[in-house]
């Protein structure tokens, strides 16, 4: 972890503490990038990313969210967000959070950052509050809706039967475990994560990292993904908020970065007009981890740069 990138316990009004990370930047504060990561892992993982933007002139912080990493909460435990409105509160910490910064720095732009299950928390807190946001950065995430939704709540029905804090197995079979099947020849487990094997073996070697979620936790985070997937809940986000959109062309939890495109097309029908999107030829679903990372890092915070003003 880097050294800049340092750990508080933050109390949040929902009652779970949280593990806070924050990097105070080296340039006088332009901005604040505010992560939220993304699902079996957790927010020092997100140091250099952090770094970068500091150098950059960005404070920088992000969470470890509710059953992850190092927060903890009386009415949660690892692998969960909560007993009860898991959901609700993940996004009433990540309120809290953004708060928390506005309040250090006031009248500084705060942009939201979400990857993969953090880009569901990040566009719920666009929806739910876009008043407390500049932009938001939504990377490697995919929205489940429709029929699609319906079929992953009748498998956690079933799968909740042994008790809704057991590992989703059969959610797990058709997410990471199916993903793995296409990089088995370069590894046997999360190949689909990036092609820089060295970032992959760290994973497989984290505790903290590459776990089952619960079946609480999937049915709580399949609530924050159908928000999201519906348009009526951009009501109250103004039409020139600025939307940064990032995909894998190798990433199979966003189907190649179809749904990232497809993201990008909702967008646009809405009458957001400030939408990028890319879809990286050859990435796979953690483009911070990827090879070629810090080019993405440097375009990103020119997007960053071009928006402060």
């Amino acid at each position: 972890m880097a050294a800049g990138w340092q750990r508080q316990n933050f109390n949040s009004p929902t009652g779970a503490v949280l593990a806070l990370y924050e990097t105070p930047p080296a340039a006088p504060v332009k901005g604040i990038v505010h992560i939220n990561h993304g699902l079996a892992e957790h927010a020092a993982r997100y140091a250099p990313f952090a770094e970068f933007l500091a150098g950059r002139g960005y404070h920088v912080a992000a969470q470890d969210h509710r059953g992850h990493g190092h927060t903890t909460a009386k009415d949660g435990g690892a692998r969960l967000f909560a007993k009860r409105d898991g959901w609700k509160k993940v996004t009433r910490d990540t309120a809290a959070v953004n708060a928390h910064l506005r309040a250090q720095h006031p009248g500084k732009p705060v942009f939201i950052f979400g990857h993969s299950m953090g880009g569901t928390v990040a566009m719920n807190h666009v929806m739910r509050h876009p008043d407390t946001v500049a932009g938001a950065a939504i990377w490697n995430a995919n929205f489940v809706s429709g029929g699609l939704a319906g079929v992953m709540k009748l498998v956690l029905f079933f799968n909740g039967l042994g008790g809704a804090s057991k590992p989703a197995g059969t959610i797990d079979a058709l997410t990471f475990k199916a993903w793995d099947k296409a990089f088995r020849k370069e590894r046997p487990a999360f190949g689909w994560l990036s092609r820089d094997l060295s970032v992959v073996d760290a994973y497989v070697a984290d505790p903290l990292c590459g776990w089952p979620a619960s079946v609480s936790l999937w049915r709580d985070f399949l609530k924050g993904m159908e928000y999201a997937s519906n348009d009526a809940n951009f009501a109250s986000v103004r039409k020139d908020m600025p939307f940064h959109l990032i995909g894998g062309g190798e990433d199979p939890a966003t189907d190649g970065g179809k749904a990232t495109l497809k993201m990008a097309d909702r967008l646009r029908k809405a009458s957001f007009t400030d939408v990028s999107v890319d879809v990286l030829e050859g990435f796979r679903h953690e483009t911070l981890n990827e090879i070629g990372a810090e080019a993405e890092m440097a375009r990103f915070t020119d997007w960053l740069d071009a928006r402060v003003g």
